[in-house]
């Protein structure tokens, strides 16, 4: 077998395996184009939907308002209602806007996925499907949980910041345990 760098010998059988010329230094091989694709899909529907929840919640765009947010944190149970009303709303917007342009990555997905765990809570109880069940919630969890995991991307705003590179799992595991630990200290809160 010969490498994409050597000479093949004169009358050797071809190797189609590997590709005719090496790549330069900036081509991305097609597998990797597809997996940035993906990640940028992902990071949208998921970033977009999340923002919209907490503008949502803050500005009452869409229905909604922080009146009607803070009654509902009310009766969940969380004290300072008004106070969790706009930190799930600033989590929402946030975390979502940061998924979407795959802007500071870890902390975005640990942001949506704290909110989530509370969420869950919440609604723990009511069967998996929707409408009373988790399965929204928990799509958006582990969604945020996997771009966490496995980092933006190169079709991404970090690509640009003089951040460590690349994406280190121990960065998106970091963040995964900041944003449980986060949700669960405002859940021990909830009555």
């Amino acid at each position: 077998m010969t490498s994409p760098h050597t000479a093949q010998a004169p009358g050797a059988p071809r190797d189609d395996r590997l590709p005719a010329a090496p790549l330069s230094p900036g081509a991305a091989p097609a597998e990797q184009s597809g997996h940035d694709a993906g990640l940028l899909l992902l990071r949208l529907a998921v970033g977009l939907t999340m923002a919209a929840h907490g503008a949502q919640k803050l500005f009452g765009w869409f229905g909604g308002g922080l009146e009607g947010t803070a009654q509902f944190f009310a009766s969940a149970g969380y004290p300072s209602h008004t106070t969790m009303a706009v930190v799930a709303g600033l989590s929402e917007t946030l975390g979502g806007l940061g998924l979407a342009l795959g802007l500071l990555t870890p902390l975005a997905g640990a942001a949506v996925f704290g909110t989530m765990l509370n969420a869950l809570a919440v609604k723990w109880g009511g069967g998996f499907f929707a409408p009373e069940g988790v399965e929204y919630e928990l799509l958006l969890l582990v969604a945020a949980a996997a771009l966490t995991l496995t980092g933006p991307g190169r079709l991404a705003a970090d690509r640009v910041l003089p951040l460590p590179r690349p994406h280190r799992l121990a960065h998106g595991a970091g963040a995964l345990v900041l944003g449980a630990v986060l949700a669960g200290a405002v859940l021990v809160l909830r009555s």
